[in-house]
């Protein structure tokens, strides 16, 4: 497992985290995750790359037959344990900030 780094949590990488948080259990394709989030490709792979070298985030590859299904396969992205915890955290400092931003 890859070793914890310090994690900048900026807007888009917040708004990232929330969608895994949501749904710890499920995974999701980075075309998944920028229609729900509206982050673009520049933004978000470079988001996910990092949020992976810390250990939040672990993926891996689709396993399907690109042949038979006609389409490449899609990198799958999952919140790890650590992740779920420094995440919540993280979201929760916000919303008890003075000031703080009300996700929706």
């Amino acid at each position: 497992m890859p070793m914890s780094k310090e994690v900048r949590l900026t807007a888009p990488t917040l708004k990232l985290l929330k969608i895994f948080v949501e749904k710890p259990r499920e995974e999701f394709s980075g075309a998944e995750i920028s229609r729900a989030t509206e982050i673009g490709s520049g933004t978000l792979y470079p988001i996910l790359a990092r949020l992976e070298a810390a250990g939040w985030l672990k993926s891996t590859w689709e396993k399907i037959n690109p042949s038979e299904e006609g389409r490449p396969r899609r990198r799958l992205y999952r919140i790890t344990g650590q992740g779920q915890t420094k995440a919540v955290h993280a979201l929760a400092e916000l919303q008890t900030a003075p000031g703080a931003l009300v996700w929706n």
